[in-house]
């Protein structure tokens, strides 16, 4: 069931929204294999070695794509919002 709810958010995504979610998926899956897919509150998300890693969405205003980090609050870094 989690599979299909995933692959729906992917496929329900207006180009060119999907194409840019899917090349998301892929680089980041293709960081390491300990990186999995999995579906979190409604959210495309990737664990690292079982634990929450990061996730995709789209801000509201602009429609953009982003990449959330989980508990990204604790990285300290300029290049970062």
């Amino acid at each position: 069931m989690i599979e299909n709810e995933l692959e729906n958010f992917y496929l329900k995504q207006e180009e060119p929204l999907q194409s840019c979610f899917l090349a998301l998926r892929d680089i980041i899956l293709g960081f390491d294999e300990d990186i999995a897919p999995d579906w979190k509150y409604k959210l495309p998300f990737f664990m690292y070695k079982g634990k929450m890693f990061c996730y995709l969405w789209k801000d509201k205003k602009t429609n953009e794509p982003y990449i959330s980090i989980a508990k990204g609050i604790q990285i300290d870094h300029d290049a970062l919002e």
